[in-house]
This record gives structure tokens, sequence and C-alpha cells, in this order.
């Protein structure tokens, strides 16, 4: 983790505090979060996380968009979601064996808080309660993802014959 000044700490702890990820945790927790947490700024076309490799942030987008990509032989990147203000972006870092299992890329220049994941998934073992409300809060937002997934599968496939 680099040295940032206490400006910056500050400024890390509000866009964690009023992330909609995280705006409903515990102060205590929110802190936690700030100590492990920096601010990357990704122009347009940056890569964020690549298949395959180790997931070892997670990110508060915080402002801009980026897609969430497959490779698909033969057809090259599609986008399989998109996430934008306050979404997240990466839950490989919770799954072992922590690695991604998509690309993302800025579709615009992107503000994001990232958190180590290592340091994550050591403070959710040390204290349960954090790990739990944080995993219910994953999990709300994988759902979230296999529900809008759902949806597209069906403007795929269309209803079929009724």
């Amino acid at each position: 983790m680099t040295t940032t000044t206490p400006e910056t700490r500050e400024k890390i702890r509000d866009y964690i505090a009023r992330h909609c990820f995280t705006r409903d945790l515990p102060e205590r927790y929110v802190n936690l979060l700030v100590e492990h947490a920096d601010v990357r700024a990704y122009q347009e076309g940056a890569t964020l996380f690549t298949e395959g490799m180790p997931a070892d942030r997670f990110h508060l987008i915080v402002s801009g968009r980026v897609a969430i990509l497959m490779n698909v032989p033969g057809r090259g990147d599609q986008v399989v979601d998109t996430v934008e203000d306050c979404e997240t972006a990466g839950w490989s870092w919770l799954v072992p064996p922590y690695r991604w299992f998509f690309d993302a890329r800025a579709v615009t220049d992107v503000l994001a808080v990232t958190v180590d994941a290592k340091a994550l998934r050591e403070l959710c073992h040390d204290d349960p309660e954090f790990g739990y409300l944080l995993l219910q809060h994953v999990t709300q937002v994988m759902l979230e993802r296999m529900q809008a997934a759902r949806i597209r599968l069906a403007d795929v496939y269309g209803t079929g014959p009724t």
C-alpha cells in the first residue's frame, strides 16, 4: 500500500462512506476498509483487470463506466455486463483460486476506490461479523448480476414457441 496523506485518507473515507455498496456499513468497518484502500483513476480504454490474473483488489466505482468482458473465440471480446457510478467491479477476489474470471475495461474515464483483496480476506477471517456482512453485500451484487444475465439471455434466445 502506498503512503498517503491525511487529506487523501479522508477523501477515501468519504468515497467509501457514500458508496452504495458500503454506505450502510458501521463506521468501524468503513475505517477498516480505508486502511487498505487507494483511489485510482483509469483513463478510457484502460484495463482494470484481466481474466486469469490474480484478483488482488476490489473496486468501488466512484464515477465512470466499466465494461466486463469475456473473450469468445471467433468473436473477440464480448460485453457481458457494465458497471457504473456507485457499483462494484470484481468479486473474484473472494473466491479461490482468487483469479479474475473476466476482463474489465474502462469505457469512460473511471475513478475507483480499490481495496487490497488479501487484506480484505484477512479482515473477513479475523472478524467474522464483518466477513458475514461483506459476504451479504457481495452476494446481493452477484444476485443482481445473475438476474441481469438471465434477462440478456432471454433477449438473445427469445421466448420460443408459445
